[in-house]
């Protein structure tokens, strides 16, 4: 099964700090460093090293040609990444002595991603296949009607979080990807209970304490608990999580057996500084979790 991502590409600059800047402090950075990041590219690089054939939607600017040569080097089809006249998103990663990270985020040409690249990319979709999609882009609403009117299965990661983005799409959504926090903001603005979310599926993610795969449908729970590590840099690690999760599912594992394979994967990640560059592969995640 291939799986379709409409997803933001960002560069990412990172900068190595003692701690997380306060309110009106200047503080020397340690270490600098860019590389290929956005929600959408993590996703997938990490699904294409899990094994899975991954076609991109989205748009860069003039700046952006870098970013789709790193993906295309991950085996990433970028044939629908367009180039408009807008500067490529880019963030500013903050990270300190213990891995933890503030981010602040311009989007830029992902948010003028063309409709055309949208409806061309899904013309060549299949029933069964999968869209996997981020708030970090335009064109979601149109993508969705598109993706279902060909039987494909979609995918989406609720962040950054907005509750009037999930609610536009979530009727049509087969799986719905949350952290705990996202999980509890949902609710709360749609006055509901996880249980009542009208979508097939929710994976909420608890950082350190693991996953949980909510079958909406069954009224069952699986739980995953998260693989011990000592962290370095926690950025990048839900989005591992989540293209690992839904390769595994396009591959044709049940949910425990994707969550396993997410949660492996992530906790690698987890050990290393970067972004969609220290993503494991999937011969290094299968390596990890022999033993485990």
């Amino acid at each position: 099964m291939t799986i379709f991502n409409l997803g933001s590409i960002n560069a990412d600059h990172f900068y190595r700090l003692p701690h997380l800047t306060l309110p009106g402090e200047t503080l020397a950075a340690t270490g600098y460093d860019r590389g290929l990041g956005g929600k959408g590219a993590n996703q997938s690089v990490a699904a294409a090293r899990a094994g899975a054939v991954v076609r991109h939607i989205g748009a860069t600017g003039a700046d952006g040609a870098w970013m789709r040569a790193e993906l295309a080097a991950d085996g990433v089809d970028c044939a629908h990444v367009a180039e408009v006249d807008v500067a490529s998103g880019h963030a500013i990663i903050m990270v300190d002595a213990a891995g933890e990270n503030s981010i602040v985020l311009f989007p830029g040409a992902n948010r003028a991603v063309p409709l055309t690249a949208v409806e061309t990319a899904l013309a060549g979709a299949a029933a069964g296949d999968w869209m996997l999609m981020q708030n970090e882009t335009s064109a979601q609403i149109e993508a969705v009607a598109l993706a279902k009117a060909r039987g494909v299965k979609v995918a989406y990661s609720a962040a950054p979080f907005e509750a009037e983005a999930v609610r536009k799409v979530l009727a049509d959504l087969d799986l719905l990807l949350l952290n705990a926090v996202e999980a509890a903001q949902l609710c709360e603005a749609l006055g509901t209970t996880l249980e009542a979310l009208p979508v097939k599926a929710v994976c909420v993610t608890h950082g350190a304490k693991g996953a949980v795969w909510h079958d909406l449908a069954g009224k069952t729970a699986q739980e995953q608990p998260a693989f011990k590590v000592t962290p370095v840099d926690t950025t990048a690690a839900g989005d591992t999580f989540a293209g690992y999760l839904v390769a595994g599912l396009a591959e044709g594992m049940t949910p425990p057996e994707a969550l396993r394979l997410a949660a492996g994967a992530s906790a690698l990640k987890v050990t290393r500084a970067g972004t969609a560059a220290a993503i494991p592969t999937r011969a290094e995640v299968d390596v990890f979790l022999q033993d485990r």
